[in-house]
């Protein structure tokens, strides 16, 4: 048994065990066992055998949960399907660990690279939006589009600093203000037809532009027949031209 626990004890000591395993008794007991000399430093061996027994029974549980993780997104895999072993090593979690890491990588890998039957949908649908009958029609209104929105967002832009409208404003908010901008141009061109006219009443303004338009023509025929008697061309020169008959 001395023999036993001496290699154990070796063993602990080593620089292969692992940090902070062997823990050398302190207070009385270790001053006890310096003073009659047994210190074989065996006092720590229960306490350490002990945590080793809960590590490598951890250990299955660990391996246990990186089964079932490995099942859920590797079901092909049916490597390595017993889980009632009675020695579980370290490599065994490392290779499923692995296992689903290159898994994982490979899924971000095809997340990232398109299929051919991705883009062919890409493309079919940008023919159904925009009228594309042909593949190679596509580059073309591609280039088409890229320039017209190049216009319409400087028009935009425009629009946004003659308006006195924050960069932020939606197309709603510039084409409320234009209609505004409209209804005061037609508001103020009516008021001036008005005066023009010299009346305030829609129904009086008819009637004028009505006895206009019945007055002008024959007021039109009448100048071209003086332009033709007396060989002139314009119209300033009518008046001279009748002096001189007289």
């Amino acid at each position: 048994l001395l023999k036993v626990l001496s290699r154990i004890d070796s063993i602990l000591r080593s620089t292969r065990a692992p940090p902070l395993i062997f823990r050398p008794s302190k207070g009385p007991v270790q001053n006890y066992i310096k003073e009659n000399g047994q210190g074989h430093g065996f006092e720590h061996l229960p306490l350490t055998i002990e945590m080793w027994a809960d590590q490598l029974m951890a250990l299955k549980d660990l391996h246990r949960s990186l089964r079932k993780l490995s099942l859920e997104l590797l079901p092909w895999n049916t490597a390595d399907q017993q889980d009632n072993r009675d020695s579980i090593r370290v490599e065994d979690l490392q290779l499923i660990a692995d296992a689903i890491l290159e898994e994982l990588e490979n899924k971000e890998k095809s997340s990232q690279t398109a299929s051919l039957t991705t883009l062919s949908a890409i493309v079919s649908h940008f023919q159904k939006l925009f009228d594309v009958n042909s593949l190679s029609g596509v580059y073309p209104r591609m280039n088409e589009i890229y320039i017209k929105l190049g216009e319409m967002t400087n028009a935009m832009r425009n629009l946004h600093e003659l308006l006195e409208l924050d960069s932020s404003a939606p197309p709603t908010v510039v084409v409320d203000a234009v209609g505004k901008l409209c209804d005061i141009i037609n508001k103020n061109v009516t008021e001036q037809v008005q005066q023009l006219l010299g009346t305030q009443d829609v129904h009086s303004i008819i009637n004028k532009l009505e006895e206009h338009e019945c007055f002008f023509p024959p007021f039109q025929a009448l100048i071209q027949d003086l332009l033709c008697l007396l060989e002139i061309s314009n119209v300033d020169d009518i008046l001279p031209a009748v002096q001189n008959l007289k």
